[in-house]
């Protein structure tokens, strides 16, 4: 089969679960725990990876970054400050979240605010990565230009050395974000693609729940 007609045939029914008004917690962070728990009970391979999207030049732009903690206040991770996505948050920190269990059928994309997180909490989360992770934070300028990987390797030699024997402090321009959401969406894949969505939109201080179209 042509790769063209591969693409363009392609199916596949969605019938491992599905998803009802009486299944669906009070609270939109609940219910996540309840899937995201599920993912991990499944040995879904990184359930944590998620989607981020944000906006630049009047265009979207997404990429996969590791969500390292949630609750209540909201998903973070971290990154480079300078970073292409740390530049168009600090102009406009309207983001989407998006996280995809392939083999569970599921989906939940998340719609909200990114905020700096305190710099006490980028420390400590900072002391926790592996030393050569450490090193490639320090080592590495974020989206910009590289000259070639040569300079990249020779850099982190250069890093080795200076920070031999010592800790290696977290740079100025790398921490984290806290994303607080304004806006839940739980998809269950459903055969026929009629699929179970259910809505959850920050209304006041309460979420308020509504099934979608499919």
């Amino acid at each position: 089969m042509a790769l063209d007609d591969f693409i363009y045939n392609s199916r596949r029914d969605y019938n491992k679960s599905d998803l009802h008004e009486d299944m669906m917690h009070h609270s939109p962070f609940e219910q996540f725990k309840t899937w995201f728990e599920l993912a991990v009970a499944k040995n879904y391979d990184e359930p944590y990876a998620m989607n981020l999207c944000t906006i630049g030049n009047g265009f979207p732009s997404s990429r996969i970054v590791l969500m390292r903690s949630f609750d209540e206040n909201g998903f973070t991770f971290f990154t480079n400050y300078l970073s292409e996505k740390g530049q168009q948050i600090a102009v406009n920190n309207k983001v989407a979240l998006n996280f995809f269990w392939q083999s569970l059928e599921k989906q939940i994309r998340i719609t909200g605010l990114a905020f700096k997180l305190p710099e006490a909490d980028s420390d400590a989360y900072f002391k926790t990565r592996p030393r050569e992770s450490q090193l490639g934070a320090c080592a590495s300028s974020q989206s910009q230009k590289l000259i070639s990987r040569k300079w990249l390797e020779d850099k982190l030699v250069e890093l080795e050395l200076i920070y031999k024997d010592k800790e290696i402090p977290r740079p100025a321009y790398w921490g984290g974000y806290v994303v607080k959401p304004l806006l839940f969406e739980f998809w269950q894949g459903r055969s026929s693609r009629l699929h179970d969505r259910f809505l959850y939109e920050l209304q006041g201080d309460s979420w308020v729940c509504n099934r979608l179209m499919p």
